[in-house]
């Protein structure tokens, strides 16, 4: 039996514990590498997944921000919209007001009108049978000066001054000299619209008064 104290057994030993001791370095060093590596790849796996979810944060508030732009734009069309309804609107309620000033001021006009044309007939009627002498003062007032009233001095002039209104209606000025029943023969005048019948009311007025 070889002696444990035998040169070459002592080296085979110091040998064989040196390559069981390299192994083991060997082996560490690969499990230190393997873990090295593990932890790098980590290290980028993390790196990556930060990356990617910083990216993707981006790219949700980014798109945020366009949603809220294209509400904001939509909100201002949508209020442009409603603006422009509101013109349209008060246009067409304009035109409509203006037709109907219109219709209205027509109306005024023709009524106008057939009053002058009742004055004219009141005057030749009048005139012609009744001593009666109109005179126009300014526009759209008139002297209506009655004579042949009085049997003692038949030309004394009696005279009724009266207009017409904007909304085509009569309005009596005066009245000299004056009769306290005129108000109430104005009523019927606006009610009749009968020029003649007023002139001649007013006459017998004058005849009962002041004859």
């Amino acid at each position: 039996m070889t002696s444990i104290t035998d040169p070459s057994m002592r080296d085979r030993f110091t040998s064989s514990l040196e390559e069981i001791r390299n192994n083991h370095l060997k082996a560490y060093a690969e499990i230190i590498d393997t873990i090295s590596e593990l932890s790098h790849n980590h290290r980028q796996f993390v790196n990556s997944a930060v990356g990617k979810f910083q990216y993707l944060e981006k790219k949700k508030i980014a798109l945020k921000e366009k949603r809220r732009a294209i509400s904001e734009v939509m909100s201002e069309i949508e209020e442009k919209e409603m603006q422009k309804e509101d013109i349209i609107l008060k246009i067409q309620k304009h035109k409509e007001e203006q037709m109907k000033r219109k219709d209205l001021i027509e109306s005024q006009n023709r009524a106008n009108k057939d009053r002058l044309r009742n004055l004219q007939k009141a005057r030749l009627v009048f005139q012609d049978h009744l001593g009666l002498e109109i005179r126009t003062i300014i526009d759209k007032t008139q002297m209506f000066i009655f004579r042949n009233i009085s049997l003692s001095d038949q030309d004394s002039a009696y005279v009724i001054t009266m207009g017409i209104k904007e909304n085509g209606s009569y309005q009596i000025v005066s009245s000299d000299p004056a009769l306290e029943c005129l108000p109430i023969l104005e009523s019927r005048l606006q009610e009749t619209n009968n020029l003649p019948a007023f002139l001649a009311n007013v006459r017998k007025e004058f005849i009962s008064k002041y004859c």
